[in-house]
């Protein structure tokens, strides 16, 4: 075990792309070698998928800009980590996975790419792992596929089934964002952008729901839908296709499709469905429903959007032969993924919570599920992120954050982006109905200890770094 603290800045050059050898040429590349690097370790899927390699009895060690709770357990389970970036840190090692997070000139992606060493992109590297796999179940869709993905793999506890995990969400029954299980159930989350979910290889491929959405790779509706059906093509002669009925972009995408479905939705006919839902401080019941099964379900989280994602959830479970029982109980035991309207603390009187929401349709059902708690005032401080998505949905964002009581916009979390395209959350905030706009956390924090109240609901709300906020707000907590 090895934590080095030898640092070099992220290169100037371009961002590299994906690879796509497939499962079958990385398994030829890899033959023989003993060592793969992870350069980025310290993302969530390259954290696990760094974990999963070391079992497989290789031996791992990766590097990133800093070090986190994710690189720290890595250490723990004997994987050497590197803070920064060193050509040297490639010594003794023959393969390696990159995120395309860095840059072209990266120390060790220059080196290994000189030496003639295998270099494979993340999403190509996850769908070569789970190959080994018996059922590999996806969840995509332009919302919801955290939260899906951890009470699918609550259900699967549930049923005794050791599943392995990885989620872009953080789950406290597995103790962070992916868990090691066995080599029968590999429950993953299948993201869109780039193409990625494209890499990996399906047996239960889950649509949850299609929009506009990463305007700076998606240039049409036509090309998201495209991307979509490629990837539950995947699963025509081994698998299963899991749809929601009630959105009309999945159905058009489906049209034709030629594999297994099974369809999930609430007002259309469908095949597991929820019928007689109630709703106690935004709290679901419902019978769920799937041919002669009817179980009742209670929900510890709040929303309409969650009894999607709960019929998701156990949609994929019904497809790889998980019982009824331990369904019922898995998506009760679910109490929320980390940064999914996640309890933070209180202010004074208020209650403090936190939401990664960053899409017009994810805040709207966010700021749905927050009204229905009974609180007297929703008071929603959001970060937009991405000046391209922020221009490119204005106007759906200025609707969407308009169902706050008090919508406060602080500046653009620009991510990968550096073109402004002439949008700001200023201007944000004026199309906005009540909004007003604060430049920085410590006035925001100054403003809500103020004027914040016994009833009030306070949500920070966004994929930057307003997560911070909250921990301002809370004392550091």
């Amino acid at each position: 075990m090895k934590i080095s603290p030898r640092r070099a800045e992220w290169g100037t050059h371009m961002s590299v792309t994906n690879t796509h050898f497939g499962a079958e040429k990385i398994s030829r590349m890899l033959s023989g070698r003993k060592a793969v690097y992870f350069l980025g370790i310290g993302g969530i899927t390259m954290s696990s998928m760094a974990h999963i390699t070391k079992t497989m009895g290789y031996r791992v060690g990766g590097s990133d800009r800093t070090l986190s709770p994710l690189t720290e357990r890595l250490a723990k389970e004997g994987i050497e980590i590197f803070c920064g970036h060193d050509a040297s840190h490639l010594d003794g090692y023959d393969a390696l996975i990159y995120t395309v997070a860095v840059r072209d000139d990266t120390p060790e992606l220059v080196r290994a790419r000189a030496e003639g060493l295998p270099v494979i992109s993340r999403a190509d590297y996850l769908g070569y792992l789970m190959r080994g796999y018996t059922h590999r179940v996806g969840l995509a869709g332009m919302h919801g596929k955290s939260t899906t993905t951890s009470m699918t793999t609550e259900i699967f506890l549930a049923a005794g089934a050791d599943p392995t995990v990885i989620s872009g969400a953080e789950l406290s029954s597995i103790d962070g964002a992916y868990r090691v299980g066995g080599r029968e159930n590999f429950i993953f989350e299948a993201c869109e952008y780039m193409d990625s979910f494209l890499d990996f290889y399906p047996t239960v491929a889950a649509v949850l729901n299609i929009e506009m959405d990463h305007v700076d790779y998606f240039k049409s509706m036509a090309q998201i839908k495209h991307s979509f059906r490629a990837y539950i093509d995947k699963t025509v002669g081994c698998g299963c296709a899991v749809l929601n009925a009630d959105d009309d972009n999945v159905c058009d995408m489906a049209e034709g499709f030629g594999g297994s479905v099974l369809t999930f939705g609430i007002r259309r006919a469908a095949d597991v469905t929820a019928k007689n839902i109630t709703y106690d401080r935004g709290r679901a019941s419902f019978d769920l429903c799937h041919g002669s099964m009817k179980k009742h379900v209670t929900l510890a989280v709040c929303g309409e959007h969650n009894v999607y994602n709960a019929l998701a959830a156990a949609a994929c479970a019904i497809l790889c032969g998980i019982p009824s029982g331990a369904i019922v109980t898995g998506l009760g035991n679910f109490r929320g993924a980390k940064r999914r309207l996640e309890f933070k603390g209180k202010l004074g009187g208020a209650d403090v919570y936190d939401d990664y929401a960053h899409h017009p349709t994810e805040i709207a059902a966010t700021l749905d599920a927050a009204r229905q708690m009974g609180y007297d005032r929703v008071i929603c401080v959001y970060q937009p992120h991405t000046y391209s998505r922020t221009k490119g949905l204005f106007d759906e964002f200025a609707a969407a954050l308009g169902k706050a009581d008090l919508p406060i916009l602080c500046d653009i979390y620009a991510a990968r982006e550096t073109d402004t395209l002439g949008v700001s959350s200023e201007l944000l905030a004026k199309a906005t109905r009540g909004a007003v706009y604060m430049e920085s956390f410590d006035r925001i924090a100054d403003y809500l200890r103020e004027h914040a109240r016994a009833g009030d609901l306070i949500l920070t709300m966004g994929a930057g770094d307003i997560a911070k906020l909250a921990g301002l707000l809370l004392g550091g907590k």
